[in-house]
């Protein structure tokens, strides 16, 4: 059984031998090159999945830029109709696809269905799978409920949660990233969850991408305190509190930096209001890896978080992270030793711990030399291992029920 306890980690599990090869489907409506958490860990597992032998196919909506459909057909991916998703004009949302999924489904069926979005297109998937006898789980991937209040649709809230607590106990299980999640979630009456933490790559998140050059282009000398936000410039994000404590922080000291990685629907007022911050927009790969690593301490106030994948990648960068108690920050930062957590959503402590960091370089570096330590271990490849033995789980518990059918070939 998948953790239920720290993150979710683990030792590895063989890889799949010959006779255990299964085939995957994953259903989204974020998938590479979109850039985001969900997307980001989605391309972690299929990567992963892959190479341990099985076969993963991906059910999304048609993306907007850089789209596969574009070029020669991927018999691994069901591109289906979308809309744009209100206030993430980037990204769509699937319409429900029940018709197209059943042909697909029944020429190459999938030994098991992983929702991973909770849209019209994961409820048709999760119908169709139903029909069609196939094990079906899902991820809670993001606090939808949660932004409505963002949006000016606070009203809406109750109504989501109600709809997530319906969708994910039709499925067969769903994994959440946080043992905190799942007792919160437990609580609110979902059931069948289980705990999968998240890996990061400490290869490419290192302190050793360090750069003096990086740090002059932002006005900062080795001696300047840089702060650094990374991810979607929205009100869900709560970016305007980072931008707050980087004011106060400069009344400490007035060669502070602020360096905002990352784009969305308030960064045009942001940087207006802002001439003296740094917005490079969005970054992946090395250069991502080089602002983080070249930064000194990494504001995240965000309030909606699942989980917060960018709170491992600025600690494996050696950056001292200030972040609300939960989630990612409260699994991994023991506050005071490898990082600040301030108690949930307390704005004014958010702002006081960010000040104490601008006064105290010497605690800035005791804490910067031990970050990256307690996330060394944070292996991706952990995460796959586990995730591949959850959706095992799944397969197991239909083959023990006398269900699965012969279309399923010798495979059964």
């Amino acid at each position: 059984m998948i953790a239920t306890g720290r993150a979710g980690q683990g030792a590895g599990i063989p890889a799949a031998g010959a006779d255990h090869r299964r085939h995957v489907c994953i259903v989204t409506e974020t998938y590479a090159p979109e850039i985001n958490g969900v997307a980001l860990t989605l391309g972690h597992l299929v990567e992963g999945l892959r190479a341990r032998g099985h076969v993963v196919s991906i059910v999304r909506p048609r993306q907007q830029v850089a789209d596969p459909a574009a070029g020669p057909h991927d018999p691994a991916l069901t591109l289906v109709r979308g809309l744009p998703l209100p206030g993430y004009g980037a990204l769509r949302f699937g319409l429900p696809a029940g018709d197209r999924l059943r042909e697909r489904w029944a020429s190459a069926c999938p030994d098991v269905v992983y929702v991973a979005t909770e849209g019209p297109l994961g409820w048709s998937a999760l119908r169709t799978a139903r029909l069609l006898g196939i094990p079906v789980r899902a991820g809670f991937h993001t606090n939808f409920h949660h932004y409505a209040r963002h949006y000016r649709a606070g009203w809406l809230q109750h109504g989501i949660a109600r709809y997530l607590r319906s969708f994910h106990n039709r499925t067969d299980g769903t994994l959440v990233p946080t043992a905190e999640l799942r007792d919160h979630l437990r609580g609110a009456g979902f059931r069948n969850l289980a705990v999968l933490g998240r890996g990061v790559d400490g290869r490419l998140f290192s302190p050793a991408r360090r750069s003096a050059a990086r740090r002059r282009t932002w006005g900062a000398s080795e001696s300047d305190v840089v702060a650094l936000y990374v991810g979607r410039v929205a009100p869900e994000k709560n970016v305007d509190l980072a931008v707050r404590a980087y004011h106060a922080m400069r009344e400490i000291d007035a060669r502070m930096r602020l360096v905002v990685v990352g784009d969305g629907p308030s960064r045009p007022a942001l940087q207006e209001a802002l001439p003296d911050a740094c917005f490079p927009g969005v970054l992946t790969g090395e250069p991502l890896a080089e602002h983080y690593a070249s930064a000194d301490v990494f504001l995240f106030p965000s309030a909606t978080e699942t989980f917060g994948n960018v709170t491992l990648e600025a600690m494996a960068s050696g950056l001292v992270v200030v972040a609300y108690d939960y989630a990612a920050a409260r699994a991994h930062i023991e506050s005071g030793r490898s990082g600040v957590l301030v108690p949930y959503p307390d704005a004014h402590a958010f702002m006081e711990a960010a000040v104490a960091l601008a006064r105290s370089p010497e605690r800035r570096r005791e804490m910067r030399a031990r970050v990256r330590d307690t996330v060394a271990h944070l292996h991706w490849d952990h995460v796959v291992a586990r995730f591949e033995s959850w959706l095992a789980e799944a397969w197991s518990e239909l083959a023990g029920t006398g269900l699965i059918t012969t279309r399923r070939g010798d495979r059964s």
